[in-house]
C-alpha cells in the first residue's frame, strides 16, 4: 500500500488559509481531521474525497510516488502541451518520455497524453500506424462517444497526417469536421468548463492548424476569417502562445491576396513582437526568411 504525505494536505489548507474547523465543515468533525493531520489517522474514503475535493485536490495528489500522482502529470502534460504550441518539440518528446500511459488512471490526462502525443507525431512526420493508434485511443475508448474537445484534437491531428501524406481527400474530410465544431463552438459556447484555459488553447489549435491547412488549399478567405477569430479569442481570454503564429499565417494570407506592403510589413512586425514577447524562435525565424522573400520579390517586381 502506498502512504501518504499528508503534508502536501496541510501545505495545502494553510496556502488557502482555511481553518480545521472551515475545512470539515458539513463533511466532518475538527476531531476526525485533527487526527488525520496530526496522528496519521486516516479518514474514510468518502471524507479524505471531500476534503481533498474543497482544497483543489485529489486523494491520488496526496501519495508519495510523484510519478503517480494526477497533480504531478496535469502539470507535466500542461507544460507539454504549451510547449507544442510553441513548436519546443523536443522538449514535449523529453516530457511525454518520462510518462508512462498505463501508469495514469485519471482518463482526462490519459486523453490528454495521447493526443499530445499523437499531435506530436503527426507534425514530426512519424509512422501513420503509430499515430492513428493514439488517436485510436481517444476515438474508440477513452472518448468513444465523442463528446470532449479530445475528439476534435483527435480530427486534427489525422488531419495534419494526411496533409503531410498529400491524401488531400481524407485531410478535408478531416478539417471540415474540425470546421464545422469551431463554428458551432462559437454559437454554443460551453457555460461550464471544468478547466477553462486548456479549452480555449485546445479551441486554438484547433483554429490555426485548420487556418494554415486552409491557407495551403488557397482557401485565402476561409484561413483569414480563422485568424481573425483566433486574434480575437487570444483578445478575450487573455493568452498569447498562439499570437506569433497566428500573425505569421495573416501575414503570409495577406502576401497571398495582394495586399498592401504597409499591411504585410505591420503584420510582420506583430508576428515578430509576439514571438519575442513569447520566446518563440522558430517564429522568429520564419519572420525573417518571410521578410527576406517578401522583400526579394517585391524589388523585382519594382526593376
Amino acid at each position: 500500500m502506498r502512504e501518504i504525505n499528508i503534508g502536501v494536505f496541510i501545505s495545502k489548507r494553510k496556502e488557502l488559509k482555511l481553518s480545521q474547523v472551515k475545512l470539515c465543515e458539513g463533511i466532518c468533525t475538527q476531531a476526525t481531521l485533527s487526527k488525520f493531520e496530526n496522528n496519521g489517522r486516516v479518514p474514510s474514503l468518502t471524507i479524505l474525497n471531500k476534503l481533498c475535493a474543497r482544497l483543489g485536490l485529489t486523494v491520488d495528489d496526496l501519495y508519495q510516488d510523484s510519478m503517480a500522482s494526477t497533480a504531478k502529470i496535469r502539470d507535466l502534460l500542461n507544460k507539454a502541451e504549451k510547449e507544442l504550441m510553441m513548436e519546443d518539440y523536443q522538449g514535449v518528446i523529453d516530457i511525454l518520455s518520462g510518462i508512462k500511459p498505463d501508469k495514469i488512471e485519471f482518463i482526462p490526462l490519459k486523453t490528454q497524453f495521447y493526443y499530445l502525443r499523437g499531435l506530436l507525431n503527426a507534425l514530426t512526420n512519424q509512422k501513420p500506424v503509430d499515430i492513428m493508434f493514439d488517436f485510436s485511443q481517444i476515438l474508440d475508448d477513452l472518448d468513444d462517444k465523442h463528446q470532449t474537445i479530445f475528439t476534435q484534437l483527435a480530427y486534427l491531428g489525422s488531419g495534419v497526417m494526411y496533409a503531410r501524406e498529400q491524401q488531400n481527400d481524407k485531410a478535408d474530410f478531416y478539417f471540415g469536421k474540425i470546421y464545422h465544431y469551431i463554428v458551432e463552438n462559437k454559437k454554443n459556447t460551453e457555460d461550464v468548463i471544468d478547466d477553462k484555459d486548456n479549452h480555449y488553447l485546445r479551441i486554438l489549435t484547433l483554429i490555426f492548424f485548420t487556418a494554415e491547412y486552409d491557407a495551403s488549399k488557397g482557401n485565402i478567405k476561409c484561413s483569414d476569417k480563422l485568424v481573425k477569430m483566433g486574434i480575437n479569442l487570444c483578445a478575450d481570454y487573455h493568452v498569447t502562445y498562439y499570437l506569433p503564429r497566428l500573425k505569421l499565417q495573416a501575414a503570409q494570407n495577406a502576401i497571398n491576396d495582394n495586399k498592401s506592403e504597409k499591411e504585410i510589413t505591420a503584420l510582420m512586425n506583430d508576428a515578430l513582437a509576439f514571438a519575442r514577447i513569447n520566446n518563440n524562435q522558430v517564429v522568429e525565424i520564419r519572420v525573417a526568411a518571410l521578410r527576406t522573400q517578401y522583400e526579394k520579390n517585391t524589388n523585382k517586381e519594382n526593376v
